[in-house]
């Protein structure tokens, strides 16, 4: 079976950045970036050699669900898209498949202030609910993390749950995690 993200037309453009699909070439571009200490406190899964990266990044499973972000044809940053089925009752579980995402993103700190990840995360959410018809997109962070949880609210996501010492931090023990979401119907409906 196709990959949804496969069904759509690529790339996406937005006022200044470009949205593709990852390919294996963009490796050592997000390697770059991802393993900068103020990148790699907050990502959820960052590989400490090179290889290893490469290994995951290059997995089929996990390449189809990235996204990379380009600034006048320089990789800046990737977002992901894990399309999953919505908790359902066995009896209408069929109308629960695929129905809902978690979002992801990662910037290049570099470019970091100007706005890029508000707009790229915006066209996500755009090709989610519009292109492949979505109900429901959710993402979480650590609350420690007050670009990510800013970032969720600039771009309209609520606060739907904050967890007390439920996530845990690879150097900083058990923290605080936050978990935001956003309908279609709130995003697609005219202010």
């Amino acid at each position: 079976m196709r990959h949804p993200l496969a069904t759509l037309d690529w790339p996406v453009s937005t006022d200044r950045l470009l949205l593709r699909r990852a390919a294996p070439d963009d490796l050592d571009a997000t390697w770059t970036y991802r393993q900068l200490p103020e990148v790699y406190e907050w990502i959820g899964s960052a590989a400490t050699t090179y290889d290893g990266y490469r290994e995951r990044f290059l997995r089929q499973e996990r390449l189809a669900d990235v996204l990379v972000v380009e600034l006048d044809g320089r990789v800046i940053g990737d977002l992901t898209l894990w399309i999953q089925d919505a908790y359902a009752q066995e009896e209408v579980a069929d109308q629960a498949k695929d129905v809902q995402a978690e979002i992801g993103w990662t910037l290049d700190p570099a470019f970091g202030g100007k706005g890029y990840a508000t707009e790229a995360v915006r066209a996500l959410i755009d090709v989610a609910f519009r292109g492949l018809g979505l109900r429901r997109l959710y993402a979480g962070c650590f609350s420690d993390n007050e670009p990510s949880w800013r970032l969720m609210e600039r771009v309209g996501m609520r606060r739907e749950q904050h967890t007390v010492k439920e996530s845990l931090h690879r150097t900083k023990g058990w923290l605080d995690g936050f978990a935001y979401a956003l309908l279609a119907e709130e995003w697609l409906s005219p202010e």
